[in-house]
């Protein structure tokens, strides 16, 4: 059986290892008890083959198989440059 894979968009906050950015995605949840909206965020390890993203930077973002201990995502596209 195959699933179809997750895919986010998210900013770029770090990219100082070799191959692997952080980025942070940001989304809005309903409060189950006061019925209000609140902002969640989560930072995703995400698998950079070409170093080619920079902070700042607007990604497209896909799972996949587990590549180390904590990178499960690759990068699709930049969707906007941070130049």
């Amino acid at each position: 059986m195959s699933e179809k894979s997750k895919f986010l968009q998210g900013i770029v906050v770090s990219n100082k290892m070799q191959k692997s950015i952080i980025v942070l995605v940001e989304r809005f949840i309903k409060h189950h008890t006061y019925k209000k909206f609140v902002k969640k965020r989560t930072k995703f390890y995400v698998h950079d083959e070409n170093n080619q993203c920079s902070i700042g930077d607007y990604v497209y973002i896909k799972e996949c198989r587990p590549i180390s201990k904590n990178k499960s995502w690759t990068l699709v596209n930049i969707i906007k440059s941070q130049i």
